[in-house]
Order: structure tokens, then C-alpha cells, then sequence
């Protein structure tokens, strides 16, 4: 059985939001595409809420309007949210439980960021055995400095897309994975 999981498309992520990413309404609109097909299709949908605890922080603040799930993709009713505390959405959430309880095996993948929560639950997803497909338009990201280096958010987005279709997850776009998946 497949599902699809949809990470932190929340709306601190977005123009006028406290942490924006480069690309996040496309990539919003490409997560909906997908999102659509698993709805028609009567598959598995988990939504993923990544809600800040840290007193510092400055997005995803409890009860916050940019803590919200994005419009492009609210959930509806039948689906599940999991919220969760740190990058990686198997930890310290009932995933793994949804996930067994619907005998899933393969996962697709959208959301954000690329470089942080999106990573780290595409290896944890792995390492549990799962088979992942990353939908690389559906995914966003940001500029990131390291040593008075920066690296563009296109940088970052091939790097960690290289990375992981080594070994973790097939990497497709939105229209390669409806082509396949609508025959």
C-alpha cells in the first residue's frame, strides 16, 4: 500500500511569513497535484505539522497563524495530522503506528524544507524499510551560509536531491510521477 506524506507545508514558509523559502507557492502547487491524485485514488494522506517548542524561535509557534497548514493544502476530513517537534517526523509521533496500521510500504513525499525536515524523515523513512519517491518540484528550500560560503537555494535543493536519490528515495517530478501512476 502506498501513502503520501506531506511535510511542514505551513504558511510561516510562505511570502509575508516568518521563515519564507525560495519556491514555496510552486511548490505548494505542485504538492496539491499530487495530493489530488492520492484523494481520487482513495490512498493514504498524513499531513505533517511541525509546531516549535523553543522559546527563541521565530516560525511555527504554537497557535500561530504561520504555524497553520497551507490553503494550497488543508487537509480534509479523513486525514490524518501528525504534529511533531524536530526535523525528523517519525520521532516522538504515531507515524510509524498510522503507517503499519494501513500496511504501508511505499511512501511518496512532498513538502519542506528540503534541506532539513524533508531529509531527515526520507532517511528515517529508509532505514525503516520503507520505498520512498521524493517529488522534487513538490519540495522547497533556502539559502544556506557555512564558513562565510553561500550556497543558492538551487544549490541546496540539487545537493540534497543528489544525496538522497543515491540511496534513500527515487527522486521524480510531479509530471513524471502521474504519468506513472495514471496508466
Amino acid at each position: 500500500m502506498k501513502a503520501l506524506i506531506v511535510i511542514d507545508v505551513q504558511k510561516d514558509y510562505f511570502k509575508n511569513g516568518n521563515f519564507p523559502l525560495e519556491g514555496a507557492l510552486q511548490a505548494s502547487e505542485q504538492t496539491k497535484k499530487i495530493l489530488e491524485n492520492f484523494r481520487s485514488l482513495h490512498l493514504p494522506v498524513i499531513h505533517i505539522q511541525h509546531i516549535s517548542l523553543q522559546e527563541e524561535a521565530t516560525f511555527f509557534k504554537p497557535y500561530t497563524e504561520g504555524a497553520e497548514i497551507h490553503p494550497n493544502v488543508k487537509p480534509i476530513d479523513g486525514e490524518i495530522v501528525i504534529t511533531k517537534y524536530s526535523p525528523n517526523s517519525f520521532i516522538k509521533t504515531d507515524l510509524q503506528k498510522h503507517l503499519q496500521k494501513y500496511e504501508v510500504n511505499e511512501l511518496v513525499i512532498c513538502g519542506m524544507m528540503t534541506h532539513m525536515c524533508v531529509d531527515a524523515t526520507v532517511r528515517a523513512a529508509k532505514d525503516l524499510g520503507y520505498q520512498c519517491t521524493l517529488i522534487a518540484d513538490a519540495c522547497a528550500t533556502r539559502e544556506l551560509e557555512f564558513s562565510g560560503k553561500k550556497a543558492t537555494a538551487q544549490e541546496v535543493q540539487t545537493a540534497f536531491l543528489s544525496a538522497l536519490s543515491y540511496y534513500y528515495a527515487e527522486i521524480k517530478t510531479t509530471d513524471e510521477y502521474l504519468q506513472a501512476n495514471n496508466k
